[in-house]
């Protein structure tokens, strides 16, 4: 079975706040602390382990850590030269984790960057050369499928899907791509736009599954959720935080149980035909765990798009 035929796809938990937890020596950061993507390099063990625990946790698909692996986030590090060097050997990583295990795949996961072009801090032409760079490397070193993730701007979401195909007919080489923004709770993007210029403005392109990560816990997104379910011909993903974030003792918190999470995204399978589900910052093996538990037999809800 290939990725675009499973019914149900069960994603792993968080990369940056499970790093955080995980000692890593101060060598491996070179002088640049902060940059986690620079570990597929120098850390790689450190990369397959956290990679494993989600998959020894009953998760289907590992992303790559590469949600900062552009060029334009790289730069701020003075890594921008070894982009295409630490995208492939985040895939590397990632199919080390994988091993002989059946029915996993590699998601290559590329963020919004830190320039959005709606507010002028990066140009379109800029943002997609970088994005392609980044897209490239993945494609090329071996990835099941693209999450465009965490997306803030739909100028930036449109760029970066116009590029991926671009990149696709290029190297002669196609997978799934999988579109995921990010709801502030007032309910729109940073930049402002609704659920509904979101599905309008990427109906057109040939994408896998459209769906929400970050920002918020699974119960900010039900009405996001809900529309989509009416208003997405495609597939429906959801990859929530453990919750709203807190600052307990100086630290961000996450206070969503396990239990909590998958009762949540259940819900989500089985009332609103969600088939992509997996967790945000916060999200533990253990989050993984009980999701995978809780949801690995059930069916998604079959769905009446009204458009």
């Amino acid at each position: 079975m290939s990725f675009s035929d499973e019914k149900l796809l069960l994603f792993d938990g968080a990369c940056g706040t499970n790093l955080q937890d995980v000692t890593i020596p101060e060598a491996a950061w070179q002088g640049c602390a902060g940059c986690n993507e620079l570990l597929n390099l120098t850390a790689p063990e450190t990369i397959v382990a956290l990679h494993e625990s989600f998959l020894d946790a009953g998760a289907m698909v590992v992303e790559t850590n590469t949600f900062g692996a552009s060029s334009i986030v790289l730069a701020e590090y003075d890594l921008a030269e070894k982009t295409a060097d630490i995208n492939r050997a985040a895939v590397a990583n990632a199919r080390a984790a994988i091993g002989a295990r059946k029915g996993c795949y590699v998601a290559g996961s590329v963020g919004p960057t830190t320039k959005l072009p709606s507010l002028g801090h990066i140009s379109v032409d800029q943002l997609a050369a970088s994005l392609a760079e980044q897209m490239r490397a993945l494609v090329e070193a071996g990835v099941d499928a693209l999450v465009i993730e965490t997306c803030q701007d739909l100028l930036q979401v449109k760029t970066a899907v116009v590029s991926c195909f671009e990149v696709f007919e290029q190297v002669g080489r196609a997978v799934p791509v999988l579109v995921s923004v990010t709801m502030e709770r007032q309910g729109t993007m940073l930049v402002g736009s609704d659920m509904a210029a979101i599905c309008a403005s990427l109906e057109p392109f040939p994408i896998f599954s459209l769906g929400l990560n970050c920002a918020t816990g699974p119960a900010d997104m039900v009405s996001h959720i809900r529309f989509l379910r009416q208003n997405w011909p495609g597939r429906i993903s959801c990859m929530p935080n453990q919750g709203l974030p807190e600052v307990v003792d100086g630290r961000t918190f996450y206070p969503m149980t396990p239990g909590e999470f998958t009762r949540h995204m259940r819900a989500f399978i089985e009332q609103d035909g969600v088939s992509i589900i997996g967790g945000c910052c916060g999200t533990t093996p253990e989050h993984i765990r009980q999701l995978a538990t809780a949801c690995r037999n059930l069916v998604p809800a079959d769905r009446e798009v009204l458009i």
